[in-house]
């Protein structure tokens, strides 16, 4: 009964032992799937966190905007700005009529022509007459801006300078084509991705075209500028060029080849000024080509400058002399070309004479 008694105290513990053991088992998924949904909560907070520690990506920097064009309609001034007389304080008109008052403004500068706009609003009409506004000279300007490209527009000028600045392809091509009577267009010095906006333009009035030392200038793109328009070349008889009436280029300082000879005896028939000085890659085989007996520049060019063609020889000099209208003849800064030809050419012909070397005038 002892030894009963003690295995049934021995037993005692060791079931209760393995009774809690039992029942923290049994009890244990039940407590996990409690953490589980209290823990849930946390763990979103956490991994949003997580989240926005890392950041959103990066966004691109916006492009800068645009020079935005005048969007409203800019209206040249009339022949004769209004009114005809110039009212005063009193009611009573000044003695001096409008015609006579353009007679003064005449003598004044640019400059003083827009210090005598702010005056009045007479005034202000009166000095915006295009008469007093055929030549306007923005070269070597910093910037090109909307309100000088509506200025231009409102005094249609003759002839426009825009030499060595930074107008833009947009500002060109919005200009040129409200600009119907310019005649004369000088763009020296500017990019060629600005002076393309002229390939998409028409200019019937343009006499004069400068282009000298224009950035990135080659042959394939003298080809599109001055060849006809898109529209044109398929399904249209007419393949005259755009500029077909330009009367003088001046292509200085570009790399030109040869073949741009072709463009020009193909689309400038009138051409009588023809400036290609300092163009390295220009040979005797441009003044063959322009001088040909097919060429109807052969009877138009009254002036060519080749100054500085360093692969001009003396046979271009007697190629020339077959240009009959010719009265001014550039071979300075001819390497290749000697003062004997061009004194030959003096002598033989007693029209011209030869004041500076490898220079030759016509006399008068």
């Amino acid at each position: 009964q002892q030894q009963q008694q003690q295995q049934n105290q021995g037993s005692g513990p060791g079931s209760a032992q393995n009774n809690s053991t039992n029942g923290g088992g049994g009890g244990g998924p039940n407590n996990n799937n409690n953490t589980q949904t209290q823990s849930s909560p946390s763990a979103r907070l956490a991994a949003r966190s997580q989240l926005l520690k890392r950041g959103s990506p990066a966004t691109p920097a916006p492009n800068p905007r645009p020079v935005q064009m005048e969007r409203h309609l800019v209206r040249p001034p009339p022949a004769c700005p209004e009114p005809h007389c110039l009212p005063l304080d009193c009611g009573a008109s000044h003695v001096m009529q409008r015609d006579v008052w353009l007679g003064v403004f005449q003598h004044l500068t640019q400059r003083e022509l827009c210090v005598c706009m702010r005056v009045c609003r007479t005034w202000s009409r009166w000095c915006c007459d295009k008469r007093l506004w055929t030549q306007i000279d923005l070269s070597r300007r910093r910037s090109i801006t909307p309100p000088m490209l509506s200025g231009i527009i409102r005094r249609q000028p003759v002839s426009l300078d825009l030499g060595y600045t930074n107008i833009s392809k947009k500002q060109l091509m919005w200009l040129i084509n409200r600009l119907q009577g310019l005649r004369e267009l000088i763009l020296s010095g500017c990019p060629w991705a600005s002076v393309s906006a002229l390939c998409s333009a028409l200019c019937p009035c343009l006499r004069l075209l400068d282009l000298r030392w224009v950035e990135d200038l080659k042959d394939s793109h003298l080809r599109e500028l001055l060849g006809p328009p898109a529209e044109t070349r398929t399904g249209h008889s007419d393949s005259r060029g755009r500029f077909q009436n330009v009367a003088e280029l001046r292509l200085a300082g570009l790399e030109v080849t040869d073949s741009c000879a072709r463009l020009l005896v193909r689309y400038l028939p009138h051409l009588t000024k023809l400036d290609l000085s300092h163009c390295g890659q220009i040979t005797d085989q441009t003044v063959h080509t322009l001088s040909a007996p097919t060429s109807p520049l052969r009877d138009t060019l009254t002036h060519i400058n080749l100054a500085g063609c360093a692969k001009v020889t003396d046979q271009s000099v007697v190629l020339l002399r077959r240009c009959v209208s010719l009265c001014r003849v550039d071979l300075r800064s001819c390497r290749l070309v000697t003062s004997e030809a061009c004194q030959n050419w003096a002598q033989h012909g007693s029209s011209f004479s030869c004041p500076e070397d490898r220079l030759l005038l016509k006399n008068s």
